[in-house]
């Protein structure tokens, strides 16, 4: 990928419907189909690749005819040794059984179906990081040995492009929902891993590297296409025919440059790979059996439809009071986090019903959350909402800016939320830069930064500098 930036959580399918996948892909089934096949009479080479004679019988089980049909079936037999489900029982002479994990994919449990599947996986990208046969052959020196210079061809570098393509393939699709449906133009996503962040305007030469990054890759996803990681689209042939016609149409369709899209079973083969790299690669669900606190810290950084999915799928194994009590006592802190805490909090309760009514009560005297409870009790509706304090008015104003900033930085709806505050309040600043809240500092000099008025964001900056004299810092 190209950043550390978090990854944005995963909405996975249940293991279940992804092992139905997965025995669905064409490879695999393909490949289980002639593990069940194999016997005492099955005869394989050296290297445990079935022997020419045995191909027709093996395309013909597979349903498979035309002229790539033994290829086809010679690949498939290739996974099933790879994967474990076939072994070679006697080198010697050749002869094979059924492996170990065979009997996983009819009477296992969905993660060791998903466990097979993973290994096909690990056995497909590693064969879609190699040249194409023909080129090996050409690059096969006169002693018959692979000469890999004259390929142009590093296996250590071709790896890591594709990993790093299917990296950033993984973020643009899961996008901010985290629902994984997202389609990604090849040239966007050839793009993706060739221009720099901060080139405006690509050369022509950086343009016809993305060019032929994006054949690349037209190679490598029909290759694992049929091992059910991504929906393909693959670059329309006739394309090349269009560049070499001047009079072509320059209004193409993108789609016909190739559009690509991970499958809820690539997400999931994807993930595995992400977290086995070491990287933290969460997934909506993730923190439902986890405390208040590991929720509220856990999604401060999620996209917001995605830190409400968390949500309910938390709330759903609690009782409505209790999870009341341990989200409030969860949200409390000084810390730099409280603030994002306790917005996080407040938009979990949002989901909550009346049933949690006395919780906010208990909390109304709190420095921290009597504020954030009486907008709930207001919002529902309840009767008898003692008003809120000068005090209390202003550091909760304090912590909202402070939570916002920190989940959205400099943003258009802040700016809205800074001039809106300053407009109601003409003794704002006055006020503010008294407030006993650890973020009123940063959060006077962010409202400097962004209100558009001269005058007002000058008051701010000298508020905040006020501020920061009280705090002694």
């Amino acid at each position: 990928m190209s950043d550390s930036s978090p990854l944005p959580p995963v909405r996975l399918h249940s293991e279940a419907e992804l092992a139905r996948d997965a025995l669905a892909t064409p490879l695999l089934s393909r490949a289980a189909r002639l593990a069940r096949w194999a016997g005492p009479d099955t005869r394989v080479g050296a290297g445990g690749e079935l022997v020419e004679e045995q191909l027709p019988e093996a395309a013909a089980l597979l349903g498979l005819s035309g002229d790539d049909a033994e290829a086809f079936a010679a690949e498939a037999w290739g996974m099933a040794v790879d994967t474990g489900l076939v072994e070679i029982v006697d080198e010697e002479e050749g002869t094979v059984g059924p492996g170990e994990d065979l009997a996983l994919l009819t009477s296992g449990a969905p993660q060791d179906v998903l466990g097979v599947w993973l290994a096909l996986l690990d056995t497909v990208l590693a064969d879609a990081s190699v040249p194409d046969l023909d080129d090996l052959v050409d690059a096969m020196g006169e002693s018959g040995e692979l000469d890999l210079s004259s390929l142009d061809w590093d296996p250590e570098a071709e790896a890591e492009f594709l990993e790093g393509v299917l990296g950033n393939l993984y973020v643009l699709t899961v996008g901010d929902d985290g629902a994984g449906d997202g389609t990604v133009p090849l040239p966007a996503l050839a793009a993706s891993v060739i221009v720099p962040d901060d080139m405006g305007e690509p050369s022509d030469d950086v343009l016809e590297q993305v060019s032929d990054a994006m054949m690349r890759l037209d190679d490598q996803f029909r290759l694992l296409e049929p091992a059910g990681l991504v929906d393909f689209q693959p670059v329309d042939e006739a394309l090349m025919a269009d560049a070499e016609d001047p009079a072509a149409d320059d209004d193409t369709d993108v789609s016909r440059y190739g559009m690509v899209r991970l499958t809820p079973l690539g997400l999931y083969g994807l993930r595995a790979r992400l977290l086995e790299a070491g990287l933290d690669a969460p997934a909506v669900g993730d923190l439902a059996d986890k405390g208040a606190d590991a929720l509220l810290d856990g999604t401060a950084v999620f996209p917001p439809t995605a830190a409400q999915a968390e949500t309910e799928q938390w709330l759903a194994r609690r009782e409505p009071l209790p999870a009341a009590h341990e989200l409030l006592a969860a949200a409390r802190g000084g810390d730099a986090g409280g603030p994002l805490r306790r917005l996080r909090c407040q938009q979990a309760l949002s989901l909550v019903g009346l049933e949690a009514e006395p919780a906010l009560r208990d909390v109304l005297d709190d420095p921290e959350l009597g504020g954030l409870a009486r907008v709930w009790l207001s919002e529902h509706g309840v009767p008898d909402v003692p008003p809120p304090s000068e005090a209390m008015v202003f550091w909760l104003t304090v912590d909202t800016v402070a939570a916002q900033l920190a989940a959205e930085g400099n943003s258009a709806e802040l700016q809205a939320l800074v001039e809106g505050l300053a407009q109601q309040h003409s003794g704002f600043f006055a006020t503010a830069w008294r407030v006993d809240h650890p973020a009123t500092a940063d959060v006077l000099e962010a409202m400097g930064r962004l209100h558009p008025d001269k005058k007002v964001a000058k008051e701010a900056r000298k508020a905040a500098f006020k501020a920061r004299s009280q705090q002694g810092g």
